[in-house]
């Protein structure tokens, strides 16, 4: 078994030491390790160009087109069977190349489009033609998110949004440690407590990979939704609310200044991070073609004309 560790942060800074340290745990627990740092690796941002996908339904790879680093920290998560992941969080969430690998890694690797495009081929004989079996493998991930601030809310949405790292294939999230109060604590290595838990964390990881889903018991503090364990929640006026990560539903109650948030099993099943709930956004997302396609078509006479002021916009606004 294979754990990859990932630094978002400066080289041998408070993710390297982290996320090393979470390494010396999984490496004690019997797996064997690899460490990279992302910080000059040159990962560009997703330019919405749409070839990854064009290509992938015309029976090819799912390959980006830009040609830069990312494709190397692809290469390692697809052969790792784990990632242990930490970020820094200088305003409110993680880092943007963080969030840029994301954007070119998630939408490639959906579990629910993969297996939809693997169906669509084998209905058609294409035997010879299957989508990488990697792509289907089961990975298990942690996460470290990383602020300096000593108030918890100067970093409440680093580690919500790191859970968007191993959503789109479903990864098994083992666990979390939201590391925050940095900037006072001067190195990780001088607090001793949090070296033990990252270690853990990677103790937890590595004894989880292979495992069934009930069978792993969440590693780090409980949150109010029991699937990504955040306090995230958004409020519509009434007493059904949403985990703004997961997008399940719950129902809230108010027991004198306690809120108490039930979320049902059918909703928890279907969950962002779950093959059902992706599956629903995939076919959510198939559907768009039968819906604009007729509405462009029916425009086409006029769409030119319609959109030749915002061609011509810097001549209008001179």
């Amino acid at each position: 078994m294979k754990v990859l560790g990932i630094s978002f942060g400066k080289k041998m800074a408070n993710n390297d030491i982290l996320v090393k340290e979470a390494l010396f745990g999984a490496k004690a627990a019997g797996a064997q390790v690899e460490f990279v740092n992302t910080v000059n690796l040159n990962i560009g941002r997703c330019t919405g160009c749409g070839a990854c996908s064009t290509g992938f339904q015309k029976g090819k790879d799912t390959q980006c087109i830009i040609k830069d680093d990312f494709q190397e920290l692809e290469e390692k998560i697809l052969n790792a069977d784990a990632i242990i992941v930490a970020a820094p969080v200088y305003v409110l969430e993680p880092v943007g190349q963080f969030k840029d690998f994301i954007d070119r890694f998630g939408p490639r690797h959906d579990s629910a489009a993969m297996q939809g495009e693997q169906d669509k081929r084998i209905v058609r004989g294409e035997v010879d033609n299957q989508v990488d079996p990697r792509y289907f493998k089961k990975f298990y991930v942690g996460y470290i998110s990383v602020g300096g601030a000593h108030t918890k809310n100067w970093v409440s949405l680093g580690m919500p949004t790191m859970h968007t790292f191993g959503m789109s294939m479903a990864m098994k999230v083992v666990g979390e440690v939201d590391v925050y109060d940095m900037g006072r604590t001067g190195s990780p290595v001088l607090n001793k407590d949090l070296i033990k838990n990252v270690n853990t964390l990677g103790v937890k990881v590595a004894e989880a990979i292979g495992r069934p889903d009930d069978d792993i018991e969440w590693y780090g503090e409980e949150g109010t939704c029991p699937v990504c364990h955040q306090n995230l929640i958004t409020l519509n006026g009434t007493t059904t609310v949403e985990c703004t990560v997961c997008g399940i539903e719950g129902k809230l109650k108010i027991d004198g200044e306690r809120v108490n948030v039930t979320f049902s099993k059918e909703q928890q099943e279907r969950a962002r991070g779950t093959y059902a709930g992706l599956k629903e956004h995939y076919l959510e997302i198939q559907g768009f073609g039968a819906i604009a396609g007729p509405k462009m078509k029916a425009a086409k006479d006029i769409l030119p004309e319609l959109l030749q002021r915002y061609k011509d916009f810097d001549k209008l606004t001179k």
